[in-house]
């Protein structure tokens, strides 16, 4: 089988399935990256040596990586900037498979623009009746693919698979139970939509009602100096800001910490710090806008859900688990084995196989009954 995944850019959520495809297919497999990573990313601490990876290709550089595209068994198109290529492999008839995050978090009002169903019907609704699969990257892309009769029975659950990090889960309930000083973390982006103020704010409420905490912020951005300066004002002795850190680093440190927060609102298609929070053994606390919320936690099972990017939602939250705090720490080690035993780049790439090969009638695969390529179910966010 030759097996390529095209999209913009190679990144660190994305490496572990293709390291695990190309140790199964070898040369057998690609990955077709469409454009240089964007400076912003570099910035963030993203590895830019992932584009020399033996399996990557840039078409960039290389055309004649169009013709891979169109000649392989199997292609899953990704977020590439390039429909044009991405229409012509469709309009081959071969197995292709799509993956995308939701289609209108910013409204569906261009759900009913002429203009807008013209181009949504070029790019998905005309291969309804074909042997094309939608790997809905979050729990509300199926929602927006559903509501223009796009890929009817064909929508399935999918995401990001950043690396495995393998720990003793009794470890994680040790290291839980015997907390002290509660380390909590949030990671992201410096933006509004990511709410990096509510932090500021959790940590000041902390502060009153006197709690044992130290919270952990990493990244930048826009919004930086300005929590920079509510931090050394209101919360310096309880807050540190890290700056952007490199993906091993903020996974070492989301390894000594016993919470993680994840503040993001509706805009946010996935929010793959949430696989890692989990990863991590951390209790996960997240807004259910997030596109990898339902998919990866059940409440109060294997982390905890907030319904609304409202601040006091959150809170209540977090209060909730200071004032009980042996009442929620096997949510770690539930987390840990979610990630474990079930949303990992080894499980998603031995069903995204299984898939394909029968796609090509070389056996027969049955959709799991949940996690990676199980049906996804129609939800929409608040």
């Amino acid at each position: 089988m030759t097996f390529t995944f095209v999209s913009n850019y190679i990144n660190h959520h994305q490496q572990p399935l293709c390291d695990v495809l190309y140790e199964k297919l070898g040369d057998g497999f690609s990955f077709v990256a469409t454009m240089p990573m964007e400076q912003e990313r570099v910035d963030m601490g993203w590895d830019t040596a992932l584009s020399e990876l033996p399996y990557v290709k840039k078409l960039y550089e290389d055309p004649a990586c169009e013709q891979l595209i169109y000649d392989s068994d199997v292609v899953l198109i990704g977020w590439s900037e390039r429909e044009d290529i991405a229409q012509k492999r469709l309009n081959s008839g071969k197995v292709t498979l799509r993956v995308s995050e939701r289609l209108y978090r910013e409204g569906t009002y261009k759900a009913v623009s002429p203009r807008g169903l013209i181009a949504k019907y070029k790019e998905h609704i005309r291969y309804r009746k074909d042997p094309v699969f939608m790997l809905c990257a979050g729990a509300y892309a199926a929602a927006d693919f559903n509501m223009i009769h796009a890929y009817p029975d064909k929508l399935l659950k999918w995401g990001y698979f950043p690396p495995f990090i393998e720990y003793d889960h009794n470890e994680i309930d040790k290291r839980l139970e015997t907390a002290k000083t509660k380390q909590i973390i949030w990671v992201g982006r410096f933006i509004p939509l990511k709410h990096p103020e509510f932090i500021v704010r959790l940590a000041e409420r902390l502060k009153e009602e006197g709690e044992d905490f130290h919270i952990h912020m990493v990244g930048d951005g826009e919004l930086f100096e300005a929590i920079k300066s509510e931090v050394r004002e209101k919360v310096p002795d309880e807050v540190t800001l890290h700056g952007s850190l490199a993906a091993d680093e903020v996974r070492a440190l989301m390894s000594e910490c016993h919470m993680h927060i994840s503040t993001s609102n509706h805009l946010e298609g996935w929010g793959a710090v949430i696989n890692e929070g989990m990863n991590s053994g951390c209790i996960e606390i997240a807004c259910e806008q997030m596109g990898a919320v339902p998919y990866l936690i059940k409440d109060n099972e294997n982390g905890l859900i907030y319904p609304t990017d409202v601040y006091e939602s959150m809170e209540q939250v977090v209060l909730r688990v200071f004032r009980n705090w042996h009442g929620y720490t096997h949510l770690g080690s539930r987390g840990y084995k979610t990630i474990r035993d079930e949303w990992n780049a080894d499980i998603a790439a031995d069903r995204l196989l299984g898939l394909t090969k029968a796609l090509l009638g070389e056996g027969e695969f049955t959709l799991p009954e949940s996690g990676p390529l199980s049906p996804a179910p129609i939800l929409r966010s608040n």
